[in-house]
């Protein structure tokens, strides 16, 4: 694709543009149409509250434009409030292409240009409405790949990692599906409310087979979670498959909406492996990546693997960065002061809220009061334990490692040339112990990889052996 004048999207988001607006309103324009009704509006106000959508997709399509040019991607869309973005095609990080259900029936995707910032407070390009082809071609101008040639048909690279039935099994150990389950109850206590229900009523029906009610309540509950988290994750992740292509890696899965991701290798700063205690208790991990120039509003981007088997993520991992060291390797240890915050930090919490009970015990109120607090401290214990093992750092095979957390523990690989600055940041308690967080700062991701409560002459070590000029000045 060379320079060239502003194009359309295809034309069949004439048809696409105006059934969005509708899925989007479909519940306030229902209501506008029953209300309008009601009130002895006629149709009249039913017509106007459906073909509003219908002409608001019209005027979209219309309005919208794009080209390459002059080394720029460049779109324009709006119609009173005029908006054009446009950045350089060496700013382009990442590429997306999505279909939708109804953009796959009339063959159509859309492609997500990411670059970190395109102007205003949008970090994220979008052209919504180009065929499969046309999003191939883009897709390799932005990331300068070349062409696919006959040989390539033949020799296609297999893949990293590539989606497996077994992989379900992790489902439940998400918070997909707690999440999902959270709307469908939010949803169904607004039906009640609207249908008029009387809970209470329902309730003291029930009262006296509470315990049978309470019971079936909690099981239906467990098998629905369990449902929704498995019917989430093979939707958003059947048919995944991560391949190295050139001078990209590929990420792409879906059922109803598939995706497809291209992250420029020269772009992929690192890797991050998440092991939050549900994945690490059905021996799990998930897998990012740290891409320069991305922020949280494109962390959709950054998947490499999702929640799956602890060793198929960590060999995926290995390929990424070309070594299996970062991932694998034994991390240093902090030291006993930091060990002493860990149990500090949690056990201080906890001997307060226990406290509370222990003093209603005293003041006369039943022995099985205690019950909390035992619960509580042997909660702060285990993860004040978690927390002093997952605690590390190392510098190994030209990589800054860390690892740290329990809930949200995670293994950050961020690669030395990619490491533009360092931050050392202590508080009144840590410089008391002699120990700094240490952060070490690059364009991608969360912006930074953090050591936390590391010796301070052991920080300033680790910073100098990464970019010796640039700590040199500091150092006396």
């Amino acid at each position: 694709m060379t320079d060239g004048p502003w194009l359309r999207l295809d034309p069949r988001m004439l048809l696409v543009h105006p059934i969005d607006e509708l899925r989007k309103y479909v519940v306030p324009l229902a209501a506008t149409a029953i209300f309008g009704a009601t009130q002895g509006g006629g149709p009249f106000v039913a017509v106007v509250a459906i073909l509003a959508p219908l002409v608001l997709g019209v005027v979209r399509y219309l309005t919208t434009s794009y080209r390459v040019a002059e080394g720029r991607v460049e779109l324009r869309r709006g119609l009173l409030n005029r908006q054009r973005l446009s950045a350089p095609i060496d700013r382009v990080r990442t590429v997306d292409i999505a279909a939708p259900v109804i953009h796959r029936m009339v063959g159509l995707t859309t492609l997500t240009i990411g670059t970190g910032g395109v102007g205003g407070d949008s970090d994220e390009l979008k052209l919504d409405g180009l065929t499969a082809a046309q999003g191939q071609d883009l897709r390799r101008v932005l990331l300068a790949e070349r062409s696919p040639t006959p040989e390539d048909a033949v020799d296609v690279a297999p893949p990293v990692a590539q989606y497996e039935p077994g992989w379900l099994r992790f489902a439940p150990f998400t918070s997909a599906g707690i999440a999902i389950l959270g709307g469908l109850l939010g949803a169904g206590a607004q039906l009640l409310n609207e249908v008029d229900i009387q809970v209470d009523v329902v309730a003291e029906d029930l009262a006296g087979e509470a315990t049978t009610a309470v019971l079936a309540a909690v099981v239906g509950i467990g098998v629905l979670v369990l449902v929704l988290t498995v019917i989430g994750y093979l939707v958003t992740n059947w048919r995944f498959t991560l391949r190295r292509q050139a001078d990209t890696w590929h990420v792409s899965r879906g059922l109803l909406t598939t995706r497809e991701t291209s992250i420029d290798v020269d772009r992929l700063a690192g890797v991050s492996v998440a092991e939050p205690p549900g994945l690490r208790l059905a021996r799990g991990a998930r897998l990012t990546a740290i891409v320069t120039g991305l922020g949280g509003a494109q962390r959709g981007s950054q998947v490499l693997v999702p929640p799956a088997p602890d060793d198929v993520v960590r060999r995926a991992g290995a390929a990424v960065l070309g070594s299996d060291l970062p991932l694998m390797a034994p991390l240093t240890s902090h030291g006993p002061a930091a060990v002493r915050r860990r149990w500090v930090r949690a056990l201080g919490p906890a001997a307060a809220l226990a406290a509370v009970p222990v003093g209603l015990v005293v003041a006369g109120a039943p022995v099985w009061v205690l019950a909390v607090p035992a619960v509580v401290l042997g909660v702060a214990v285990a993860l004040a334990f978690d927390r002093t093992r997952s605690l590390g750092h190392a510098r190994v095979d030209g990589h800054v490692v860390t690892r740290s957390g329990s809930l949200l523990r995670s293994r950050d690989a961020l690669a030395d040339a990619h490491v533009i600055g360092w931050t050392f940041q202590d508080t009144w308690f840590q410089r008391r112990a002699g120990l700094t967080t240490l952060a070490a700062t690059t364009a991608g991701g969360r912006g930074k990889v953090e050591a936390l409560d590391i010796p301070q002459s052991r920080a300033v070590a680790v910073a100098a052996e990464v970019t010796p000029a640039l700590v040199a000045q500091f150092t006396a």
